[in-house]
């Protein structure tokens, strides 16, 4: 899919975003991230996702990839491949960047881009969100949104067969 430069511009890597973090940390912005594989978007997805960048100035998504999501799923998984779905979310307005990771966790990704705020959907406790500790330890905050009840990319498979 052609897409103009600036939404090529939103799908960064850990290379590309780290001065573009430096720039907004100096200029006072909050760095919010967030993360999941996002097979098939949905409304419960645009709703946390406007929630997590309430939270913050600047929303980095961290998208599994297409291995990762296989390894997490199971092979009839993702719906989407990877290059579609960052495409998709690089087209939504609330979200500034659009990163990917190959490991089964985002904790080198965190670690790496030292967000502010993590957010993760409230199907999550603390003790279980992946990089909370580190988020902390460096001064920043962990929210944990609520699931848009009926929204799931489960369902929407489910339903589909």
């Amino acid at each position: 899919m052609k897409c103009n430069q600036y939404i090529q511009n939103k799908i960064v890597t850990p290379e590309t975003i780290k001065p573009v973090l430096a720039a907004k940390r100096f200029s006072g912005k909050k760095i919010v991230f967030t993360n999941g594989c996002f097979d098939i978007l949905h409304e419960g997805h645009l709703e946390s996702f406007h929630t997590a960048a309430a939270f913050g100035d600047f929303l980095i998504v961290a998208v599994n990839s297409d291995a990762s999501v296989k390894r997490l799923k199971g092979n009839s998984r993702p719906i989407n491949n990877e290059q579609s779905r960052l495409l998709m979310l690089a087209n939504l307005q609330v979200v500034d960047a659009v990163i990917m990771f190959d490991t089964d966790t985002p904790l080198q990704l965190i670690e790496l881009l030292q967000p502010n705020v993590l957010v993760k959907g409230g199907d999550y406790t603390i003790d279980e969100i992946v990089g909370a500790k580190e988020v902390f330890a460096n001064g920043g905050t962990v929210e944990i949104v609520p699931i848009k009840v009926g929204f799931s990319t489960t369902n929407i498979i489910q339903k589909i067969k």
